[in-house]
């Protein structure tokens, strides 16, 4: 009789590496349903992620405005025959492109040199040559063009010391006597002399109060104020801003400057001045370098009446806001 094969009996070792083997697909199996359920969830999420920035980077229509917001420019210190042809033609450009809704006019867009000029000593024959005359004729043009560039903006022109001459001639040449001397600011000021209200301009004198601000020659708009400026400081946004204690636009000094604080009882406010559209260097300045700067101010305001505020520098006759904007929103 044939002897039937015995079956080996299974060692600790061999049944150890049973159950690690059944452990080891198990777990394998496990793993790339995991896997499998990741990758789900991984390109969900992308999926997700790329419709919402879609959906929030879309890009607005060109040229398109919300409702109710406005674009503000600002300027100031033409100083009439005195102004930069170059740099006010490239001012001129922006304007037109920007359409704003408003222009503030920060004063000095007559110079009143000459006999006008009463704190400047005449020291050059080459400071003779222009006149008044020559002043509001510049400034006319100016303005023609401003208009032209901006048909549907409304002007604001706020009287700076320099436009403020005549008055001082006026009440000088009268011995300070008042009907005479208003007779010749009425003749020759040029609030007149550029026909600012056949314009539609509103004209701000140095010599009013406005908005009800305990400070003549000062207007708000908004969380902004504006005027022509008083400080010729070095440091003149933080002078400015300390005397305002709120947002504040000026001219006067000739040179871009900004400046923003936090106070406790107003929140961030700032200070800027934008520069001018003058002659950089006056022959009344001598040889004494100054840090003067073309460019003009820009404020996009939203219906809440928070803005922004930029300086747009113009260098050697030539503004980069629009060649820069354009590559932005490309």
């Amino acid at each position: 009789m044939t002897e039937m094969p015995r079956a080996s009996t299974p060692t600790p070792d061999s049944v150890r590496s049973h159950i690690l083997e059944a452990e080891n697909r198990e777990l394998k199996g496990e793993l790339k349903a995991m896997k499998k359920d990741m990758a789900h969830m991984s390109g969900s999420l992308v999926r997700h992620v790329k419709s919402k920035l879609k959906m929030q980077l879309k890009p607005a229509p060109k040229g398109a405005r919300r409702r109710g917001d406005i674009v503000r420019v600002v300027f100031g210190d033409t100083h009439g025959a005195k102004i930069n042809q170059a740099a006010a033609s490239a001012f001129l450009g922006d304007v037109k492109r920007l359409d704003p809704h408003e222009i503030i006019m920060l004063g000095d867009h007559i110079d009143c040199g000459g006999f006008l000029a009463q704190h400047h000593v005449m020291g050059f024959v080459a400071e003779t040559a222009t006149s008044y005359e020559d002043d509001v004729a510049a400034a006319n043009h100016f303005i023609d063009a401003l208009q032209k560039a901006a048909p549907k903006a409304t002007i604001k022109y706020i009287e700076g010391n320099h436009d403020r001459r005549i008055e001082t001639w006026a009440v000088t040449q009268t011995l300070r006597h008042q009907r005479d001397a208003e007779m010749l600011r009425r003749a020759f000021a040029p609030e007149y002399l550029l026909h600012l209200k056949e314009r539609g301009i509103k004209y701000y004198r140095q010599s009013e109060f406005y908005d009800g601000l305990p400070v003549p020659g000062t207007i708000k708009l908004g969380k902004c104020f504006f005027w022509h400026g008083t400080s010729s400081a070095k440091h003149t946004t933080a002078a400015n801003i300390a005397k305002v204690a709120g947002n504040i636009v000026f001219g006067h000094v000739h040179r871009a400057q900004s400046l923003s604080i936090r106070p406790v009882a107003t929140g961030e406010i700032g200070a800027w001045c934008p520069g001018c559209l003058c002659e950089l260097a006056p022959l009344w300045q001598h040889t004494n370098p100054n840090d003067w700067t073309h460019g003009y101010g820009v404020q996009l305001i939203a219906t809440s009446e928070n803005f922004l505020h930029l300086n747009i520098p113009i260098i050697e006759g030539a503004s980069l806001l629009m060649p820069l904007t354009t590559r932005i929103v490309k």
